[in-house]
């Protein structure tokens, strides 16, 4: 197996993006906007931080397009399942 060098990701950059967004978290918590409003933002900012954590952390950026494709397919099956279920769970919240 050959291994490649590549720069080591800036840890102290993304600790803070990931604490501002965390902190972005807390705010749209206690902003009191409606439920639907809330939980889109809160899983969208969950979303970038598992983006941020995967991307760096995980060092998908130096990994094969097929890798990322891997590990992406399953994130748009997500959001299919997601935006199928949408009228029952909009019907069980509301």
């Amino acid at each position: 197996m050959e291994q490649t060098a590549h720069a080591e990701p800036n840890y102290m950059a993304i600790f803070w993006w990931l604490f501002a967004l965390t902190l972005v978290e807390v705010g749209v918590v206690y902003a009191h906007l409606i439920r639907w409003c809330t939980v889109t933002a809160l899983v969208l900012l969950a979303l970038m931080k598992a983006f941020l954590v995967a991307w760096n952390f995980m060092h998908l950026r130096f990994e094969k397009t097929i890798l990322i494709a891997m590990v992406g397919l399953p994130l748009l099956l997500l959001v299919d399942l997601f935006l199928g279920l949408m009228p029952d769970i909009a019907r069980a919240i509301f």
